[in-house]
């Protein structure tokens, strides 16, 4: 009999244990915390804005046709007594001016992507080369600056060829614009110009954000 209730009071024992042990478990199931994290994320802007102004500094708008602006007209001067009168072996020259806008919050890069002008059909495009270059911003674009290396070219005007990466730095966002780049435009007429004709070319660059 002495064993029997032993045995009754271990089995009591044991089951008290498993009874503390759910208690146990549940006691530590309602300790718990948890922790939260958020984040804003604020997109930066960007801008490329032009100017023919002839200054550094002034008249800068948007000329993106693909948005519906007008293109930039190049004033092209041409050798001196000749207007608007181009002849075989001549060669006229434009600056454009181009910066990252005062919104801009990061640097870019800067290439020409293409050419378009009228159909040689019924102009002079396929008589007429051009060379890009780059000048410093206040530098005057003639035939005694237009002259090393080109950003790009084009045998004809619907040509492009010989593109070199440039770079554009951002001014401090929302108050300064970016440095300016002028580029330089270079237009020759080759032997067979036709006369009386009038062509029209468009050039197109595209800045890309470095960020």
């Amino acid at each position: 009999m002495v064993k029997k209730d032993n045995r009754r009071k271990i089995l009591a024992v044991l089951a008290g244990g498993l009874v503390l042990g759910v208690g146990v478990a549940v006691t530590l199931a309602a300790w718990n915390d948890s922790e939260f994290a958020t984040g804003t994320f604020t997109a930066g802007s960007f801008n490329l804005e032009g100017s023919i102004a002839g200054d550094v500094d002034a008249n800068y708008s948007d000329h993106n046709v693909e948005d519906g602006d007008t293109a930039a007209a190049l004033a092209f001067d041409l050798p001196a007594g000749i207007v608007d009168n181009m002849s075989p072996g001549d060669s006229v020259y434009a600056g454009f001016w181009v910066r990252l806008a005062a919104d801009t919050t990061t640097g870019a890069t800067l290439e020409a992507v293409g050419t378009t002008a009228d159909p040689a059909v019924s102009s002079n495009s396929e008589h007429l080369s051009y060379s890009i270059y780059q000048l410093a911003p206040g530098a005057t674009c003639d035939d005694t600056t237009a002259t090393g290396t080109p950003v790009a070219t084009g045998a004809t005007l619907d040509a492009q060829a010989g593109v070199t990466e440039m770079t554009l730095t951002a001014g401090a966002p929302t108050t300064d614009p970016g440095t300016a780049v002028q580029l330089c435009f270079a237009v020759t007429a080759d032997a067979a110009l036709e006369q009386g004709l009038e062509t029209t070319a468009t050039w197109q660059f595209e800045a890309t954000s470095t960020s």
